[in-house]
């Protein structure tokens, strides 16, 4: 084996750093899976303008779905983590809600 770089990074891979080797397949699925996920994701938010007639609206709408989303994301999240789930849930709420503001006023500046 230590003749051999490959039987010797084989054997280290798979007994010292518990790797195997990859799929050769896998980057095409994980290419499928992840632009998929893209576009349902992008879809659900979007759907929320079909239902509103001004965007305004829609953006004070979806903003208050992905505080309610956020606050449950940032609770489980906690929990699982054993921290104070309210506290971990009102942290992530916020600082997501802050870098969207900061987003959105970026975009307003650059807009006018």
């Amino acid at each position: 084996m230590t003749k051999d770089k490959n039987k010797r990074v084989y054997f280290m891979m798979k007994h010292e750093l518990g790797l195997e080797k990859p799929d050769p397949k896998r980057a095409g699925k994980s290419l499928f899976n992840i632009g998929v996920s893209y576009i349902v994701g992008g879809l659900i938010p979007l759907s929320l303008y079909f239902f509103v007639s001004d965007g305004i609206d829609g953006l004070k709408i979806f903003a208050a779905i992905t505080l309610v989303c956020l606050f449950i994301f940032g609770y489980f999240k906690s929990w699982m983590k054993g921290v104070n789930p309210i506290g971990g849930a009102i942290r992530v709420a916020i600082i997501v809600k802050l870098a969207d503001g900061c987003a959105f006023g970026i975009a307003s500046l650059i807009q006018h």
